[in-house]
């Protein structure tokens, strides 16, 4: 595809420039007003700015001669040209390779991804309609718009390279082809069992202990692994009762921790059990002063997998707030809790992104242990997409 910009003083004027350049079966890809001229930031004009494309298997022909004139175009047997005057325009012979190699249009799809990039987070294009359809959807999805001009991109090419007849669900296959595959480096595996102590921080009210108790359930109960309770929650009311509710019905010990004597010692007496969950006060993480109160009562450096838990009811820009406060820890693995408290999904894309963490498990609702599901790439792609992943 031969991808070309025009500026003229007036869309007719554009339109004789682009057929006379790319012929009568170019495509008005955008077309926009834009100021030039002018002396010192005064006397600017309007002109019209064209972005047109033609199909590299279109011919390029000027003006068909009249039947009672002479045809001036001549073919040269030996190589396959057309010569007028001057002017050579290259045709291929039919013995030769296809007029465009991959590669090659390749090449020229991406110069239109390039004049995509140019027009501003892909809202100054005009995207064929199925295509704008499914843009307009990851946008409805907060999807950050550089993720979305990423995939626009990938849509475009798949468009101009013989995808213009595909219906809605093909390219919402796309979409999802293309996220799973940038979700793909990261990890998914949820619990490795690799580690002994697996902790879950996060701010307040993002359903914490809930979803411990959910995870810790499902290995005693699907992995028959011998688990054990920490909890240093002694700031929310009721929250020690909370766990110690969850450690009775699934019959495993728990211990309650003020400061790193009493971590330690906790630590000891679970040394015989394969896993060990610690439960973290749920505090206002914005306040890096709550972030390092968990370095005086946990031992971080222990044989540790720390899961950040995030609820997708909040605003993408808390939720990067509060990773950067945990940026002293490491974080293996997101959890996204309250799906089914919302219809927006695209932050956990824009988070797992952003951080180049993957994702372990997203919840659904407070039912123990039915309600958490195991991340991957795909059903993620799934739920920001619209189909549906959970009952």
């Amino acid at each position: 595809m031969k991808v070309k910009k025009y500026t003229a003083s007036s869309m007719p004027e554009a339109m004789k420039l682009v057929r006379g350049e790319l012929g009568s079966d170019a495509v008005i890809l955008n077309s926009r007003v834009v100021q030039t001229g002018g002396f010192m930031g005064f006397f600017k004009k309007n002109s019209i700015e064209v972005i047109a494309a033609i199909d590299p298997d279109t011919e390029v022909n000027p003006k068909p001669a009249s039947m009672d004139k002479p045809n001036k175009f001549k073919p040269s047997v030996n190589d396959g040209e057309l010569k007028k005057d001057t002017q050579t325009v290259r045709m291929n012979p039919i013995t030769e390779t296809p007029r465009k190699a991959d590669k090659d249009l390749l090449k020229e799809i991406s110069q239109l991804k390039e004049l995509l990039k140019g027009t501003g987070k892909s809202e100054g294009v005009s995207l064929p309609e199925p295509v704008s359809r499914q843009i307009q959807y990851l946008r409805d999805q907060e999807v950050d718009h550089e993720i979305i001009d990423e995939l626009a991109a990938v849509l475009l090419e798949k468009w101009y390279l013989g995808g213009a007849k595909a219906s809605d669900e093909e390219i919402n296959e796309w979409i999802g082809t293309a996220v799973g595959h940038r979700l793909s480096p990261l990890s998914f595996e949820g619990v490795s069992f690799k580690k002994k102590f697996v902790n879950v921080i996060g701010p307040t009210g993002v359903g914490k202990t809930t979803t411990l108790a959910k995870v810790a359930a499902e290995c005693v109960l699907k992995h028959q692994k011998k688990v054990a309770f920490i909890t240093t929650d002694t700031y929310r009311i009721a929250a020690i009762e909370q766990l110690k509710t969850y450690a009775k019905i699934l019959d495993v010990p728990i211990e309650v921790c003020y400061n790193l004597d009493d971590f330690k010692a906790a630590t000891d007496k679970f040394a015989e059990y394969d896993l060990v969950f610690i439960d973290t006060a749920g505090r206002n993480f914005r306040n890096q002063k709550y972030v390092n109160d968990l370095k005086n009562v946990i031992d971080f450096g222990k044989d540790m997998e720390t899961y950040l838990v995030l609820a997708l009811t909040a605003k993408q820009k808390d939720m990067e707030e509060i990773r950067k406060q945990f940026s002293l820890i490491h974080i293996d693995q997101f959890i996204f809790t309250k799906l089914d408290e919302t219809a927006v999904y695209g932050s956990m894309l824009n988070m797992a992104i952003k951080f180049s963490t993957g994702i372990a498990y997203l919840t659904n609702g407070q039912d123990v242990p039915d309600d958490l599901i195991e991340a991957n790439p795909e059903m993620i792609a799934k739920t920001i997409l619209g189909a549906s992943t959970y009952e």
